[in-house]
Parts: C-alpha cells; sequence; structure tokens
C-alpha cells in the first residue's frame, strides 16, 4: 500500500502511525479491522473467532490533524 502523500481535507502533509487499543490484562496493541458486527462475549468482550481481520495502518496530517486509516 502507497502512503498518502496530503491530506484530503486541506493538502498537507501526512504522517504514519498507529492508534492504540488495549489488550488482554491492559496490554498495548493496534488496532485491528474484523469482518462483521460487533458480538458480545462473556469472557473476551468481543467474539472474533473464525472472522476475517486486517492490521490498521493510520496516518495523520500534520497541519489539520486528519486522520486516515487503511485495513491491509
Amino acid at each position: 500500500m502507497a502512503e498518502p502523500r496530503e491530506c484530503l481535507r486541506c493538502r498537507g502533509p501526512m504522517e504514519p502511525g498507529f492508534v492504540v487499543d488495549k489488550g488482554h490484562h491492559d496490554s498495548k496493541d493496534t488496532q485491528k479491522w474484523v469482518e462483521g458486527t460487533p458480538e458480545r462475549s462473556f469472557w473476551k468482550g468481543l467474539k472474533i473467532k473464525d472472522r476475517e481481520t486486517h492490521a490498521v495502518t493510520s496516518f495523520r496530517c500534520t497541519r489539520c490533524g486528519y486522520l486516515e486509516s487503511y485495513a491491509n
């Protein structure tokens, strides 16, 4: 995937980064895209077993702060 070079909103420069998610016992992890709609799990928060997942890459505009995310 090619990095976006300029913001879609203000045409400012975009920089790569990531959004942190909290996991098991407050451990840090990166976001993941999961197919379907959220379904609650008694033990694990959300049921995601047997669902397609993709890592999420984010870019931030250094001028206006707009975030653009992609599921890789």
